[in-house]
């Protein structure tokens, strides 16, 4: 799969829940759209300005479709890296070993939550630009995160995937 994009997008303002545009299912995209192709670019260019941040959904940026960009590269919790790269209309197609992580989100910048996540799975999407299909296999953090971004696309939070409220905790803040 090819690296998205290169630089150019520009940085859009991150949504915060509670804003409706995050409980939305997001529309599928012809990815071939210039305005898709501008999206991602945005998605990657504000992933990209915001430290420690390794996804961004479209709807996190106020825009009610499903693309969304990854970049794991990096992170300490990484076994599988792919680079960064934007899928388009993606869905999971094969998820297995089960287990519990913590997570954080952009669009919930005081809370994280400990939340059930497929340590392996097989993700389909199309490449912004080329409308390539494409299936990408991955496994421990890239997984999670991979995950979470289609919740964003499918209008679902972190916050919706939890346990309950013994699995929300505070944000650490380091200094």
């Amino acid at each position: 799969m090819q690296a998205v994009l290169g630089d150019g997008g520009e940085v859009r303002p991150v949504v915060a829940a509670p804003d409706p545009v995050l409980s939305r299912p997001g529309e599928r995209v012809d990815p071939a759209d210039p305005k898709t192709v501008a999206l991602a670019a945005d998605l990657l260019a504000t992933m990209r300005m915001s430290p420690g941040c390794v996804g961004l959904a479209a709807p996190q940026v106020g825009v009610a479709v499903q693309v969304f960009v990854v970049d794991v590269t990096g992170h300490p919790k990484t076994l599988t890296v792919h680079g960064a790269f934007a899928l388009c209309n993606a869905e999971i197609a094969q998820a297995s070993r089960w287990r519990p992580g913590r997570e954080g989100c952009m669009s919930v910048p005081d809370l994280t939550g400990d939340v059930k996540r497929a340590g392996q799975v097989v993700v389909t999407g199309q490449v912004p630009g080329t409308g390539e299909q494409v299936t990408v296999t991955t496994d421990a953090f890239e997984a999670r995160a991979l995950q979470h971004e289609l919740d964003h696309c499918a209008g679902l939070l972190f916050l919706d995937r939890v346990a309950g409220a013994h699995a929300v905790h505070p944000r650490k803040v380091y200094r």
